[in-house]
């Protein structure tokens, strides 16, 4: 056996959505970064090996952007044929290209290392290559989603729901208990052209009518995510014993849509089924704030607002697939955006501690709202820039100066609720022939300049200024009618490509006092957020479009210079 040992600013623990996007925003803000995955792929629940689409805040405008619209931007264009594994390998590029962070996959954390309120390390074991791993860091942030530092560090968390009395909430029991939200394995079905038969193994369930699934939509367009339980066993230490349960159920369910009654489904075969159950709830750490129903209700109106949610307050009943007496789930309403504070990311008892995704500082009612993937990518995020300011400023995270993070946060795309973002000034300062480019939102159809063949938007300066950054923010279509992946695949997908309203081709042209004049041409772009680092010195800057993804006209959100 070996024994490797890193020295970093940050070891991020869990691979998932909020883990990927805590150590690329760490690791693009310069700060020295290793991510611990104890799976052989990122993205935890919308990975390969579980399977579910991206969701998060709902109404208009209101989806989230930064790194999860790259990311998902990057697997329209990478990821035609739609296939998981691709999916997959969308993330893993993300992650390997950043210099400043180094990627362990197969890779689980088993110990802590403490030193009074402090993690000084934490040793894993990578079982495929037999080696143990020993990271130091500055900070670790938990994004494992069952918050695996909790137990090793001594940190204060909660597990189950809490009684209604404890906050003043509406939606707990009236007693406090130990039931979770339950876990699924998903599967996935696709359309031929011609008949399949289907052949159940001998341990799965049997439903013979549409009677033994009440309240159940078992549909050919449904993810099946009512295949859930765990709920009312411990969402920890009986995962085993739920996937077991779990797999019964998913055979049953496609054997009674293929053999039992004419649900449609006579061309269409099993894809893929999962085997890791995908988690809805287990831990969640006491931070240095826990949000609660109000505070989800009030619109989450807090200082150090760094993310948002906007999912309803979805609260799954415990006995999941079990429970008969209704449809599964409450949607209690939630406000589209929420706002949500850094302080409950960030330990109350462990001083280096800090964690983001399901796990962060929440009620159980609060979770219900809080938990799903796009918002737990957007508070990875706003984790990993907070972790790289407090390293650049040498300070606690409790004591950055937050007004900083949330620019930063806006600079990157990033969209942080009640608050707007601030010019450059070198971009206020010039002449433009279009002010709605630096007014500073991203999002909004009052907000985007539209511009036909011919058209360009144009800074001019007093004299030749030294221009070092360019930044584009086109329009993506935030209210598009689709998500990252499908949940089946029939025979025509006519969905999930690049948004047709993104510009594909463009020009740039600095022109200085004397006439000469710089250039850079993009020929295939595919994202909503570019910049463009340049060492020009110019009076003039032109942005000149060439082409779209489909869509008639040019649509931009953001033109700045720095």
């Amino acid at each position: 056996m070996r024994t490797i040992t890193y020295e970093v600013d940050l070891c991020v623990v869990g691979g998932g959505l909020a883990g990927l996007c805590c150590a690329i925003s760490a690791a693009r803000k310069g700060a020295s970064v290793v991510l611990v995955q104890d799976r052989p792929v990122l993205g935890g629940n919308a990975s390969s090996e579980i399977r579910m689409w991206i969701s998060g805040a709902h109404g208009k405008d209101n989806r989230e952007t930064g790194i999860v619209e790259e990311l998902e931007l990057e697997n329209y264009y990478q990821n035609k044929g739609l296939k998981f594994s691709v999916w997959d390998s969308v993330l893993f590029e993300k992650a390997k290209a950043e210099q400043n962070l180094t990627l362990l996959l197969n890779t689980a954390c088993f110990d802590a290392q403490m030193d009074s309120d402090c993690i000084v390390s934490i040793k894993c074991w990578q079982s495929n290559a037999e080696t143990f791993h020993v990271v130091k860091a500055r900070y670790f942030a938990d994004c494992s989603g069952d918050s695996i530092l909790a137990p090793l560090s001594g940190a204060e968390y909660r597990y189950g729901r809490e009684a209604k009395a404890e906050f003043g909430e509406t939606i707990p029991p009236e007693t406090a208990d130990s039931k979770t939200m339950g876990m699924s394995c998903l599967f996935q079905i696709r359309e031929t052209d011609h008949k399949v038969d289907f052949t159940p193994p001998s341990w799965a369930y049997t439903y013979e009518t549409d009677a033994d699934l009440p309240y159940k939509d078992h549909n050919l367009t449904t993810n099946f995510w009512w295949i859930e339980v765990g709920g009312e066993w411990d969402c920890l230490h009986d995962t085993d014993r739920c996937r077991d349960e779990s797999l019964k159920i998913a055979y049953g369910v496609w054997d009674h849509m293929k053999n039992r009654g004419d649900h449609g489904a006579d061309n269409w075969e099993l894809e893929w089924i999962g085997f890791l159950p995908g988690k809805r709830e287990s831990r969640r750490y006491v931070g240095e704030h826990i949000i609660t129903q109000k505070d989800v209700e009030n619109g989450g109106h807090f200082e150090d607002v760094v993310a948002y949610g906007g999912w309803t307050m979805d609260d799954h009943f415990p006995a999941g697939f079990y429970y008969t007496a209704g449809h599964p789930t409450i949607y209690h309403p939630a406000p589209s955006p929420w706002g949500i504070p850094l302080r409950s990311m960030i330990s109350r008892n462990v001083r280096n501690l800090v964690f983001a995704g399901r796990n962060i500082s929440v009620t159980h009612a609060a979770l219900s709202s809080s938990r799903v993937m796009a918002t737990c990518a957007l508070l990875g995020q706003a984790l990993g820039t907070a972790v790289a300011q407090a390293v650049a400023e040498q300070a606690d995270i409790r004591c950055i100066d937050i007004a900083q993070l949330q620019q930063t946060l806006m600079d990157d795309d990033c969209f942080v609720p009640y608050h707007d973002r601030c010019v450059s000034a070198l971009t206020q300062n010039a002449v433009c022939n279009a002010e709605v480019v630096r007014n500073g939102k991203e999002r909004g159809e009052e907000n985007c300049w539209k511009g036909d063949v011919g058209d360009s938007l144009v800074y001019t300066f007093d004299a030749d200024t030294d221009v070092k950054e360019i930044t584009l923010t086109f329009d993506s279509d935030l209210n598009r009618g689709y998500l990252n992946m499908p949940c089946n695949y029939p025979l025509f997908e006519p969905r999930y490509r690049v948004p047709s309203t993104l510009v594909k081709a463009y020009k740039l042209i600095g022109t200085g006092e004397n006439g000469e004049q710089v250039s850079l041409t993009v020929t295939d772009n595919h994202q909503r957020f570019v910049r463009h680092t340049v060492e020009w010195k110019i009076k003039r800057l032109e942005w000149i479009p060439q082409k779209t993804h489909g869509c008639e006209r040019f649509r931009v959100f953001r033109f700045e210079v720095e």
